[in-house]
């Protein structure tokens, strides 16, 4: 990558990227092949696998060529809730462990494949994985089995789930993202509706996170790969308005271009999607409102509300690594597309009156300049305006004029209030030359050239 020009980048995406449609099939056979031996041949009659879903690059479509990763997410009968998935995951995982050396020793595959190994924090993981190799070519995939609660049931569609999967989510009291593998179709779902530019686009961010990003900090605690997806996909939805027609041989340096540019300012970031839950619903609402109420980056996933990506991960050598990386010849003389951290918020000031203006404003939006703006609409002086958030929960008191919305965490559409205050007089003791004090009565508003013509009438 650190050779390719602008000109050539499209043409090596295709080239080294992309995996080859004969390791892409040997993959999914061998995959099938594991699934089909799980679902018939690994549990006893009390544990049936209610269904098997491939997650992962593989699943989405953004697999790279070589060391890429697919999830085969299991749903058991053996879990009736999201408690039962964090009680029995290890008992399950042990026994998956003893079939899955069996079935390699049973069946044969058209891949090399490892022993499996657990994959998880301590004593505590929560995937089964193994590496397949291709016999040929130097491919290879990660493979991660993880067994999960059906939350979801029958998925039909692209269609929301109820919204009491999400309820019972939060009543469950995980850590974030503690069981975002109940939520793997909808993650599947939500990148695989992406046109194939997209997706190449996605392989190439992912290759400089894993090939350029990772290496220079070995050690560092870096964000998930899923959260910088995400952001490719925030950034391609806002720079082309979703467009699949944009011109690779210039879309691939912009695109690449403005996802590093954002990482440098990723303490403004706060990304969020309502696809498949709504900030509408009363509890869902306040949960994810309370979340981008926190300090930001802000990443959430768009199929579980809880999965807040890259919280306490190292955001800032990942800056550092992005800076560093503006300078490659393929995106050195590129313009990034025209897109924020946050998306702009309509914002609805309301009057005791009731009189009511919408306006749509980024969060980086100062009290002052959105006073200001309602004085041009509206004609009350900016300094006589009291503004204050309407939302069930919120403690937000008047907004300080110096603070952008963002400081305060609004980054959804919102109700402002309106007060207006007739400014109090307030005394000014000026000294003369003769150590002599006068004391004049002000308005907070007045300017200095108002206070003089006082002076001047009192001492002529």
């Amino acid at each position: 990558l650190r050779t390719v020009d602008a000109r050539r980048l499209d043409g090596w995406i295709m080239e080294v990227l992309q995996p080859s449609t004969a390791f892409c099939l040997q993959v999914k056979q061998t995959v099938k092949q594991i699934c089909d031996f799980l679902k018939e041949d690994c549990f006893e009659d009390d544990i049936r696998v209610l269904k098997t879903v491939k997650g992962g690059s593989a699943g989405k479509g953004t697999a790279l060529q070589n060391n890429s990763d697919a999830d085969v997410v299991l749903f058991l009968s053996r879990f009736s809730s999201y408690q039962d998935q964090k009680q029995e995951r290890k008992n399950i995982l042990d026994l998956i462990k003893g079939r899955l050396h069996a079935c390699r020793q049973s069946l044969s595959f058209t891949v090399d494949i490892t022993e499996p190994r657990y994959k998880g924090p301590g004593n505590k993981p929560r995937s089964l994985s193994l590496t397949l190799g291709s016999k040929k070519t130097l491919e290879s995939i990660e493979v991660d089995i993880l067994p999960a609660y059906d939350a979801l049931g029958q998925v039909s569609g692209d269609n929301p789930p109820e919204a009491k999967v999400y309820e019972e989510l939060l009543n469950a009291y995980g850590k974030p993202g503690d069981f975002s593998p109940c939520f793997t179709e909808l993650q599947k779902k939500f990148v695989k509706r992406c046109p194939a530019k997209l997706k190449n686009l996605l392989r190439l961010v992912k290759y400089w996170y894993k090939e350029l990003l990772k290496p220079q900090y070995p050690s560092a605690d870096l964000p998930p790969k899923y959260a910088l997806e995400l952001l490719t996909i925030y950034a391609w939805e806002q720079g082309t308005d979703s467009s699949d027609c944009f011109d690779t041989a210039q879309g691939f340096p912009q695109g690449f271009r403005t996802v590093l540019e954002l990482l440098r300012r990723h303490q403004e970031i706060c990304i969020y999607w309502e696809k498949y839950y709504s900030l509408q619903h009363s509890k869902i609402g306040a949960h994810v409102k309370n979340l981008l109420r926190g300090p930001c980056p802000v990443i959430l996933d768009p199929a579980d509300p809880t999965g807040i990506l890259g919280r306490g991960k190292n955001w800032n050598k990942m800056a550092e690594g992005a800076a560093r990386c503006l300078s490659l010849p393929c995106i050195k003389t590129a313009q990034p597309w025209d897109v924020q951290p946050a998306r702009p918020v309509m914002i609805e000031v309301k009057q005791l009156v009731g009189t009511r203006l919408r306006k749509t404003v980024s969060p980086g939006t100062t009290v002052r300049q959105l006073k200001e703006e309602i004085e041009r609409l509206w004609g009350i002086p900016w300094y006589k305006q009291r503004l204050t958030q309407q939302e069930p929960g919120s403690t937000i008191p008047i907004l300080e004029d110096e603070k952008t919305l963002a400081s305060y965490g609004i980054f959804y559409d919102t109700t402002l209030v309106l007060l207006q205050t007739e400014p109090q007089m307030m005394e000014v003791f000026v000294k003369d030359d003769k150590n002599r004090t006068t004391t004049y009565t002000v308005k907070p508003t007045d300017t200095i050239r108002e206070l003089k013509k006082q002076i001047q009438g009192k001492t002529g």
